[in-house]
């Protein structure tokens, strides 16, 4: 099995601190900026960063369903992870600062994908699909914070 990537990164007009805390408020913000690939939305513990437990599923393709439940830390300052206890797959958000009021923010999230020739297709495509996405919720953010 290799492991699969989907990495993409978007600057945001709002300071690093502002970003970083609505991406881990999973009580009020995160499930406003979620996309339509996200479904049955349901935080079961805490909300608000470190020690939140939170559920989801997420369609990738309209074949592709993956049922995700969450768990949060942060290990550093600027860094949220959320790792699957359904999966291998583990998210990373990390926000930094990024001139006068604005921050980078990064999404990778990483799994480890299926062997043969199913492996192949899914390390080819699944990036480009995850990545729009991603995409597509960093604007989301962008639009929340940036009121």
């Amino acid at each position: 099995m290799a492991q699969v990537e989907a990495t993409t990164e978007r600057i945001i007009a709002a300071d690093a601190e502002t970003v970083f805390d609505a991406l881990a408020d999973y009580k009020e913000v995160r499930g406003k900026v979620l996309t339509g690939h996200f479904s049955e939305y349901e935080v079961r513990e805490g909300g608000d960063g470190e020690g939140t437990l939170v559920h989801w599923k997420l369609q990738a393709t309209s074949k592709r369903v993956r049922d995700c439940l969450l768990e949060v830390t942060e290990p550093s300052d600027g860094r949220l992870v959320e790792k699957d206890r359904n999966s291998s797959m583990v998210t990373t958000w990390t926000v930094t600062p990024a001139g006068e009021g604005k921050s980078k923010t990064v999404v990778s999230t990483v799994w480890n994908g299926a062997g043969g020739i199913g492996g192949f297709f899914e390390k080819t495509f699944a990036p480009k699909g995850l990545g729009r996405i991603y995409d597509e919720l960093l604007g989301n953010l962008a639009a929340e914070v940036e009121k």
